[in-house]
């Protein structure tokens, strides 16, 4: 039965029996599984100085840390960030001497490095070789971009014609205050064009000819209306490319991929591809998409992964996928498509040179979890050389997936048996939970493939072919090997077999610095804070610890009335009050207060007396701890006798020694919450519903409880909010509290007047809280402020106020002087009309 192209590429590679669209077992494609030769492993450079930092998270590995850019007289450099914190640009000279890489480094031996520090990690470095006199200067050879997370800057690279010494120019950056980077790319057809994308969807276009001569890098802010596009408002962008003209740009979001026209006076947007389509496995369609990345040099063609499914487009055929696979790698944040005959270059013979030169490899992977597999694809072999069939497919561009997918190995000395497998597992889990197995082991963090005219000075010819991997360990290593194609995928490897030193530790840096003392590390099991942040376990981990047997006997605890009104003393102090009435909490705001705080506030409010018992103590009744074989006492915030700033959850620690003496006593302070909040709300969440089970433990979450209490918040301040004359603030700039109508959610004769006040990024101006207003990347649960109304009182009123409470009128912030009682004289009250003026005039919210 025959099928149209676009019904078969509905069946993806790898998750059926028979895609139709699957060559396999066809012996005139050539091998195409790679593997590295365990003899051509060669380190380059070895220094811990430029190691990565250890506590890299996950997020900082998204793109690749090591970039190749092409130099005159056989000659690489290798780009890299560097430092303490990441924040320069390092570099090495690679050069072919005597069929081996000659590295060259600075006269100390170090890497070569920027002397611009970026103040910020960089996340993605990029290069771009240029064939003419960039800005007047004759050496340059390149351009370099490196993107931080609010920043992108830029740098001309020069070889010296006298030494060959290397060197970076700092050209210039552009900071963007009130939105991240997401992705910056360089134009394939004019090499001084960069794109930047934000992560508000706006794009960026820079001309570096022409910033650099005006020495202005605003850039060119791209007018693209993305309300047409029919984007969802949970997207989030992935990154941008140019496509087959200058000014035609390929955009990708989590849920969908954009074609940008900007060739005429309107821009014109178009979709190329969006989750949910419909096809087999519709649930499987609907995945966001995590990585992007163009396909060849045509600028027709790019891909697209999923969770689970990597697609290949054609932007001429838009919303129906090329090519589809199951990829099976676990968060892959990496995607690039390379030519077959970069990879299997350098052969023995041709007999396979047409389908190397028609071929496409598409390499993807994860560098936090190690995963790499290759997937290969071109035009269809299938018909006999020289008949009609074959003339027409090479005209036709109908791709095939060429064999199944295959695993690459980056590390180059990995052992896959069962055994060995089996073992890492093993160790894998003897780890603390609180400990990423990627900090004890040496793992690729950049990786680039040498040219193959340059890989061809190197190495004798191989039989079928190959490629040789420049790559960059997070130990601070830089290594190179050679893979070769073969007919079978190599799984036992007698060198990392028997190496059983698979994890090191590799947790701390060096650092910039020598250290003068000894080293001395000391793990500390935070097992409940890892739950609450990273698995969101902390309901499962709580009942598992309470079911478990304790080893002593059980003692009811007791709590004095005396310990509980002291309790609730302090905690009316500090602005919580017993009540359930979000209203009630806004009387008691006394500064300007995010919706976020004010939602913690209603939740201390809203637990029960006994388990607030729980949350504070006194240093007399704690039990000093076994560590290390001493005993050592445990240290908590002491909770004030009057009104502090920041709340007293937001307080600085006490001051005391550590250890206890003659001359610190323990004292009676109350102190606390000596269990933090989230514990506090899951317990009362047990008491209330009486789930006790592990299978009923999912379904409690924190952040959403939070989340509910701030829609709680804003909620009921919109409801008390009113758009009149009276509650204009500087030209409608906030919204008033006060003159409320609806006596069923307070009254109005108590209640007293607030504002509500958006807080612009990097702006000095306010605007009026509207949730569809575009602003950026923000939070409202933060953003959004509660704050008093100065006092407006009535003149005979006023005339009884003459001390230091007349300050109250001018101030959203209740000023409590500690200072005795005084009454302003004459002097003192002009004092006070000259100052309250000048205050009226100067005052902007």
């Amino acid at each position: 039965m025959e099928f149209s192209e676009e019904w078969k590429s509905i069946w993806p590679i790898s998750s059926v029996s028979t895609p139709p669209l699957l060559i396999s077992s066809n012996p005139s494609l050539g091998p195409l599984f790679f593997n590295p030769s365990p003899n051509t492993l060669t380190p380059l450079f070895s220094k811990p100085s430029f190691s990565s930092p250890p506590h890299l998270p996950p997020s900082s590995l998204l793109h690749n840390r090591l970039h190749l850019l092409r130099c005159p007289n056989d000659a690489v450099l290798a780009l890299f960030p560097v430092g303490a914190n990441s924040d320069q640009v390092g570099f090495l000279l690679l050069s072919v001497k005597d069929s081996s890489l000659d590295v060259r480094a600075d006269r100390n031996g170090e890497v070569f490095m920027s002397t611009k520090r970026l103040k910020h990690r960089i996340v993605q470095i990029l290069a771009t070789p240029i064939g003419y006199s960039f800005s007047g200067n004759s050496d340059s050879v390149g351009l370099v971009l490196a993107c931080t997370m609010y920043a992108v800057h830029w740098f001309s690279v020069k070889i010296d014609k006298v030494d060959s010494k290397p060197g970076l120019i700092y050209l210039g950056g552009k900071v963007f205050k009130s939105c991240a980077v997401v992705n910056a790319c360089w134009s394939p057809h004019l090499s001084e064009e960069c794109l930047v994308l934000l992560h508000s969807g706006e794009l960026f276009l820079f001309d570096l000819d022409y910033c650099r001569s005006n020495s202005n890098f605003k850039g060119n802010r791209l007018k693209i209306m993305w309300d047409n596009a029919d984007c969802s408002e949970d997207g989030k962008w992935l990154g941008c490319e140019f496509s087959w003209h200058p000014r035609i740009l390929v955009v990708a979001r989590s849920d969908a991929v954009f074609l940008v026209d900007l060739r005429f006076d309107e821009c014109s947007v178009s979709c190329l591809a969006k989750i949910g389509m419909p096809g087999v496995g519709e649930l499987v369609h609907k995945e966001p998409l995590v990585s992007f990345s163009m396909a060849g040099s045509d600028g027709f063609h790019f891909t697209v992964a999923s969770k689970s499914l990597l697609f290949l487009y054609d932007i001429r055929n838009p919303l129906v996928p090329v090519l589809q696979w199951s990829h099976s790698i676990d968060k892959p944040c990496y995607v690039r498509v390379f030519k077959l005959s970069e990879l299997r270059s350098h052969s023995k013979n041709d007999k396979y040179e047409e389908a190397s030169e028609s071929g496409f490899c598409i390499i993807m992977g994860s560098f936090w979890k190690c995963e790499w597999r290759i997937f290969c694809y071109g035009s269809s072999f299938q018909d006999p050389k020289g008949s009609t069939a074959y003339e027409i497919s090479k005209f036709c561009k109908s791709y095939y997936a060429w064999e199944l997918p295959s695993d690459l190995s980056l590390l180059g000395n990995e052992c896959f048996c069962g055994t060995c497998l089996s073992r890492k597992e093993f160790l894998k889990g003897a780890l603390p939970v609180w400990v990423n197995w990627q900090q004890k082991k040496d793992i690729v963090v950049g990786f680039g493939i040498l040219d193959k005219d340059l890989s061809a000075l190197l190495y004798e010819p191989d039989s079928f072919g190959g490629f040789t991997l420049i790559r960059l360990m997070s130990s601070g290593k830089v290594e190179s090997q050679r893979y070769c194609s073969s007919w079978d995928l190599v799984k036992k490897s007698e060198i990392a077999h028997n190496d059983l030193s698979d994890f090191k530790d590799y947790l701390y840096s060096m650092g910039d610095l020598e250290y003068e003392f000894i080293k001395k590390f000391k793990y500390f099991k935070l097992d409940y804070l890892y739950e609450y942040f990273w698995n969101a376990d902390l309901a499962k981990l709580l009942i598992w610890n309470m079911k478990k047997p304790c080893g002593g006997p059980l003692q009811e605890p007791f709590f004095s009335v005396e310990f509980r009104d002291l309790i609730l003393e302090k905690l009316k102090v500090c602005g919580v009050t017993r009540s359930s009435s979000v209203s009630d909490v806004f009387t008691d705001i006394s500064i300007p207060t995010s919706i976020h705080e004010v939602a913690w506030r209603k939740l201390w409010s809203g637990l029960p007396v006994g388990l607030l018992q729980w949350a504070f103590s006194s240093y007399s009744e704690f039990l000093e701890v076994l560590m290390d074989r001493k005993q050592v006492s445990l240290e908590f915030l002491i909770v004030p006798d009057s009104p502090q700033l920041p709340p007293f959850f937001l307080r600085r620690p006490s001051c005391r020694s550590n250890k206890w003496s003659h001359k610190v006593q323990r004292d009676d302070a109350l102190v606390g919450p000596v269990l933090p909040l989230p514990m506090l709300s899951l317990l009362q969440n047990i008491h209330e519903t009486g789930r006790f089970d592990l299978e009923e433990a999912n379904g409690f979450s924190f952040q959403e409880e939070v989340s509910l209490e701030c829609k709680e918040v804003m909620k009921v301040a919109s409801k008390m909010a009113v758009s009149e004359s009276s509650s204009e603030l500087h030209n409608d700039h906030a919204v008033s509290l006060d003159n409320d109508r609806e006596e069923t959610w307070v009254d109005t004769q108590s209640l007293k007047p607030f504002y509500l006040y958006d807080q612009q990024p990097f702006s000095t101006k306010c605007s009026r809280v509207d949730p569809k207003q575009d602003s950026g990347y923000k939070d409202e649960r933060f953003s959004t402020l509660i704050f008093k109304k100065p006092k407006e009182l009535v003149d005979g009123a006023r005339e009884t106020r003459t001390g230091l409470e007349m300050f109250d009128e001018l101030s959203s912030v209740e000023l409590k002087f500690d200072a005795p009682a005084m009454n302003f004289k004459e002097k003192e009250l002009q004092a006070y009309k000259v100052l309250k003026r000048q205050f009226l005039k100067s005052i902007r919210f």
